[in-house]
């Protein structure tokens, strides 16, 4: 796999909350024209683009403003039996320590921080734009 893809609304404070997960930002770009309007298939596409990289440099998360035409709205903070992508998952060190600052940037706990048998400590946090963003920490 390449890159995940989320349409976002507030580009600067999504990227701002993924890099204080510790995703690193590769580059930022706007694109626009005949070639983005065909691979999409909409017209008159403008958008900016904000490309970031796991830490362990595996996988890439592609966060997307839509200029021109608008992006089109999603139910705001759905349940996660919603049809669709539903949450992206990190693995993290410590579950507390990460919970604890992006809590600072809005993050909200959607259930609780739970044990899974012997193999992990999840949770599933609601970050800016009501995106689901899980948490696992191995036990191991």
């Amino acid at each position: 796999m390449d890159n995940v893809g989320i349409v976002v609304d507030d580009l600067k404070a999504v990227t701002a909350f993924f890099v204080e997960l510790g995703l690193e930002l590769e580059g930022e770009t706007t694109v626009e024209g005949e070639l983005v309007d065909r691979i999409v298939g909409l017209d008159g596409v403008r958008s900016d683009i904000a490309m970031l990289r796991t830490p362990d440099g595996h996988s890439r998360l592609e966060l997307t403003k839509f200029k021109t035409p608008p992006a089109v709205g999603a139910e705001p903070n759905s349940p996660l039996n919603r049809l669709g992508i539903g949450r992206i998952m990190f693995a993290v060190d410590d579950i507390e320590e990460v919970l604890a600052r992006l809590q600072a940037r809005g993050a909200e706990l959607v259930g609780e921080v739970v044990q899974y048998e012997d193999a992990y400590r999840l949770c599933y946090v609601r970050g800016p734009e009501g995106i689901i963003v899980a948490w696992a920490e191995p036990l191991s």
